[in-house]
């Protein structure tokens, strides 16, 4: 396989048309049959890759912050109207992210990890966005399967998503940050796919215009805190590992049965059953 043809397979399971901007090909490469792949790789991985032999390396997570990132955590304002929130109110509740993701790109070394990936002569790319997405609709279909049962709790929900393998093989817990798992549920927002978590101000937006409950894979103490000074609304942060994982294990599937051998590191959780 080319790398083009890896970007485009994941972008096919998605849905995705173009590659976004928190994914991308660094240093192409084809004829490709062995690859690591793993949630974060730095200079060093590159260079044990290297020791490997490896013919390509692919990261979850971008090595850097682009200067366009910001538009991949607009996502969030498609989940939020999805579910009813009017689009100035979830416009507001992302505004401020975006600014500092956009200051951000100013400053990061964008070019750091794929010189190296240059100068070692190794292919290199991430994909990101996409994979969340398949994640996101695995966590999706469990939650909507106990909504459609009816009488369904904040509980419940937690219990589906605890079900799903790569939950159950990962070191950390799905887990209700806030809120009873006894309260009645109709409204979800599971907001994953948009390069990182909604923080403090998507999800007070969420129950602002009633959302019952929503879905991160992780959140910041503080911003927790902010929203349970409020008290209202119920959470659920699943853990970053097993969250993206969820999007690695049909991907990597994929993969494998078109012949590549994949090698698997950095926080890749792949449940044995």
């Amino acid at each position: 396989m080319t790398t083009d043809e890896i970007m485009s397979l994941a972008l096919g399971m998605s849905g995705y048309r173009r590659v976004p901007e928190d994914s991308a090909i660094f240093v192409p490469g084809n004829g490709i049959r062995k690859v690591l792949f793993g949630l974060d790789v730095s200079t060093a991985e590159l260079q044990l890759a290297k020791t490997l032999g490896v013919d390509l390396v692919i990261a979850h997570h971008p090595p850097a912050t682009t200067t366009e990132i910001w538009k991949v955590f607009l996502r969030h304002v498609e989940f939020m109207t999805a579910a009813g929130v009017p689009e100035d109110a979830a416009l507001a509740a992302v505004a401020e992210k975006v600014e500092g993701l956009k200051l951000r790109g100013q400053a990061a070394n964008y070019d750091h990890v794929p010189s190296v990936a240059r100068l070692l002569g190794i292919p290199f790319m991430n994909v990101h966005a996409p994979l969340d997405e398949l994640g996101r609709r695995r966590m999706r279909e469990q939650v909507d399967a106990v909504l459609t049962r009816g009488r369904a709790t904040v509980g419940d929900v937690v219990e589906a998503l605890r079900a799903l393998p790569e939950m159950r093989a990962a070191h950390t817990a799905v887990q209700l940050a806030m809120g009873e798992g006894a309260t009645p549920v109709r409204k979800v927002v599971v907001a994953h796919g948009a390069y990182t978590n909604g923080g403090y101000p998507v999800a007070r937006t969420c129950f602002a215009h009633g959302i019952d409950l929503v879905v991160y894979i992780h959140i910041d103490f503080g911003e927790l805190q902010r929203l349970r000074a409020e008290g209202r609304g119920n959470l659920i942060v699943t853990g970053h590992l097993a969250g993206d994982s969820l999007g690695f294990t049909p991907f990597l599937r994929e993969l494998r049965e078109r012949g590549l051998e994949v090698t698997t590191f950095s926080g890749v959780i792949e449940p044995t059953a």
